[in-house]
């Protein structure tokens, strides 16, 4: 069922699949890495050398030595850890491998954007937009659950977007392919929902970009009934408690579910500094306790869904480049309600 809007930007007729954080992610990330044929684009803000660094790496190294034309691009400051010898083993296997650059840093600050996006895209075809970076921590391994996260898995014309969102940051020409007369079969997965209407959303200050920021103010201004956020870094700014309140007011049930435990103790406690303010509106709050929560997401009135690497917070709205995809379909927007309840 589709939420029917006017020049809203939505692309029709998309398979998508919501894949949980952890080896379900994994799994995916790489049957996607294995299903491309022409060219893969990876973009992440941490890429750890980890044991799940080294099993991505190997992937991305398997595809580039049988002829796909593999791109990574990390963050700079985030991943400045990686070793010389891991850059230089993807590189010799054919892996065009790239920093994005702060205008400045050091192994302690830095000034500037950060890529802070997280996207995957096979071929045009096959596309991920998640929270997770490559990292342990958003594993499971060795017995170790990984942190709370999110990712969708897109397949058709989304995708084709997300990889012009990457060559962008490449500052490179598109790869030029040979168009399709069919599309190929989505990858298998679990829960697919099919003939979605998405948009792909980009959020670069400095960029002149604010559609993210500008997906949360609308489900504000436009919610009837009720809006879901996870959010691990939750810091809205004036405009975003501005459109909370005249929600409320409107009769908007709010619920926010937040850390319980955070990876960034400070920034838990400036958040719980908000919670004053958020009782005060009629604001409902649920810490998720069994594990660090990383994931980004948000639904409106069970019609559609915005997800990606987001955080409601000024450093995703004016220091950093995130990716969401906004999903209009209330069957998918209902199953990602039941899902965070």
């Amino acid at each position: 069922m589709r939420l029917k809007r006017k020049n809203t930007g939505y692309l029709p007729g998309h398979v998508i699949s919501l894949v949980r954080g952890g080896a379900d992610y994994f799994a995916m990330l790489a049957t996607v890495i294995d299903n491309a044929q022409h060219y893969i684009h990876l973009q992440v803000y941490i890429f750890d050398e980890d044991e799940t660094g080294q099993q991505v790496a190997g992937w991305l190294i398997s595809a580039a030595k049988r002829g796909v034309k593999v791109y990574v691009l990390v963050d700079g400051y985030a991943s400045q850890q990686l070793s010389s010898s891991f850059i230089t083993k993807l590189r010799d296997a054919g892996v065009y491998f790239k920093f994005f650059e702060p205008l400045l840093r050091s192994s302690n600050f830095y000034f500037g954007r950060r890529l802070h996006h997280k996207i995957l895209v096979a071929d045009g075809i096959h596309g991920l937009v998640a929270g997770l970076n490559i990292s342990n921590r958003y594993n499971d391994i060795d017995g170790t659950s990984a942190w709370l996260d999110w990712a969708l898995y897109i397949h058709g014309q989304a995708a084709f977007a997300l990889e012009h969102v990457c060559m962008k940051r490449l500052r490179r020409r598109s790869v030029k392919i040979t168009p399709l007369t069919a599309w190929p079969e989505p990858v298998a997965m679990p829960d697919a929902f099919i003939n979605c209407p998405l948009r792909i959303r980009e959020n670069d200050f400095l960029g002149r970009k604010r559609q993210v920021y500008n997906s949360y103010l609308e489900m504000f201004k436009t919610a009837q009934r009720e809006i879901i956020i996870m959010s691990p870094y939750f810091l809205p700014g004036y405009a975003f408690r501005k459109r909370m309140r005249l929600a409320t007011r409107r009769g908007v049930k709010i619920k926010l579910i937040l850390a319980g435990t955070s990876d960034i103790p400070i920034s838990k406690l400036a958040e719980r500094f908000v919670y004053r303010w958020l009782f005060k509106h009629h604001i409902h709050i649920y810490e998720y306790q069994p594990n660090v929560l990383h994931g980004k997401v948000a639904v409106c009135d069970n019609a559609w869904v915005t997800l990606g690497s987001y955080n409601v917070n000024n450093l995703s709205a004016y220091a950093s480049i995130e990716c969401n995809a906004d999903v209009s379909e209330v069957k998918f927007a209902t199953h990602m309600a039941h899902t965070l309840s």
